[in-house]
């Protein structure tokens, strides 16, 4: 069954029947009641699906040898889930590390569970032991974010090659100023326009506005002439479609898209993508002054503490603030004569027990 996740129609997402009820009815309740993305349900599917998958084998219900797809899950019952340790959680955690899960794959497998087994407990009382309660994992290393250069970053406007290249720099360029998501710029309308800002329907489908500046404006003003054209535009909705179908473009679309502009700019096979536009973005307006809960409202994040990754060109700053001492240029001074002997030999202890240096 598929997993995948439409962001611009995500009732069209897989009904997720191949896992145990419980299990769906979490899934549900993370859709209506916690207003969960999409993307996040989905996530939550594929780590616990993998979890009880995981369990078959271990209760002697699949052969270990069974392809993981093939291990059916409906029959689990919420007696079968009351079984499950503590010792449970922490071996199919082993597990995950040895099939070559990171950290941050690992701690988000343990979320899930977290979760699902919270849930069970807290909100529908078909538990009353929760296994994973004081589990942790630490906080995984944040690791730095990629990004373009300011000079990386105008060489990939300048070098756009596109039959619709109207289309094309209008998507690199709102990438590269508003910093938005892949999933935020797919579903952008053509009524999310007023004046000079744009309304993004962020993660949790929250709203924001984020301000256009010249930049963007120029170009979005350029390809909606182009767009208007269109002799089959199909979603008069979508502000990115394609030139040959007039349909919005899906995501799926878009990466393929920057891809190529990224090619196009010599700037391919070094990790970029358009996440890596948004850390772009970031990185530049927080260079350019920006303070940080602006550029928290302008990313949309939930909290200042995963705006403030983007402090790391601060460390650039801080070279170039020790390269300022008057003092940065003197050099290395070749001994002119012998220190006097002064008593007690190089490096040795004095009688008081201090060091003589």
């Amino acid at each position: 069954m598929s997993s995948y996740i439409d962001v611009v129609h995500p009732e069209r997402h897989a009904p997720y029947l191949d896992i145990p009820d419980d299990v769906i009815e979490y899934l549900h309740y993370l859709d209506f009641v916690k207003l969960r993305s999409p993307r996040t349900v989905n996530g939550y599917y594929l780590d616990l699906r993998g979890f009880f998958r995981y369990m078959m084998v271990q209760w002697n219900r699949a052969d270990v040898d069974t392809l993981p797809e093939n291990i059916p899950l409906q029959g689990i019952t919420t007696a079968d889930i009351k079984t499950i340790t503590k010792r449970d959680i922490f071996s199919y955690l082993d597990y995950a590390r040895n099939a070559d899960n990171g950290p941050k794959a690992r701690a988000r497998k343990l979320s899930a569970l977290k979760g699902f087994f919270n849930y069970m407990c807290t909100q529908v009382n078909k538990l009353t032991v929760n296994p994973t309660e004081n589990i942790s994992l630490g906080t995984p290393q944040k690791a730095l974010p990629k990004y373009l250069t300011e000079d990386e970053a105008v060489e990939l406007l300048n070098n756009i090659q596109s039959d619709f290249y109207a289309r094309d720099y209008c998507i690199i360029t709102l990438f590269l100023n508003c910093g938005m998501r892949l999933a935020e710029l797919v579903t952008i309308d053509m009524g999310d326009f007023r004046d000079d800002t744009i309304r993004i329907i962020g993660k949790g489908n929250k709203e924001r506005l984020v301000y256009l500046n010249d930049a963007c404006l120029d170009a979005l003003q350029r390809y909606k002439k182009v767009r208007a054209s269109l002799p089959n535009l199909a979603d008069k909705d979508a502000l990115f479609v394609s030139k040959r179908t007039g349909k919005r473009l899906s995501a799926r679309r878009i990466e393929q898209i920057v891809a190529r502009c990224l090619q196009s700019a010599g700037l391919s096979g070094r990790g970029f993508s358009p996440h890596k536009l948004r850390h772009t973005a970031a990185t530049l307006m927080y260079k350019g002054g920006v303070d940080m809960l602006a550029l928290k409202e302008i990313l949309g994040h939930e909290n200042v503490s995963t705006t403030q990754i983007y402090t790391h060109i601060n460390r650039e700053q801080l070279r170039q603030a020790v390269a300022a001492s008057p003092l940065a240029k003197q050099k290395y001074v070749e001994e002119k004569h012998s220190m006097p002997d002064l008593g007690g030999g190089e490096d040795e202890e004095s009688p008081d027990g201090t060091e003589n240096s």
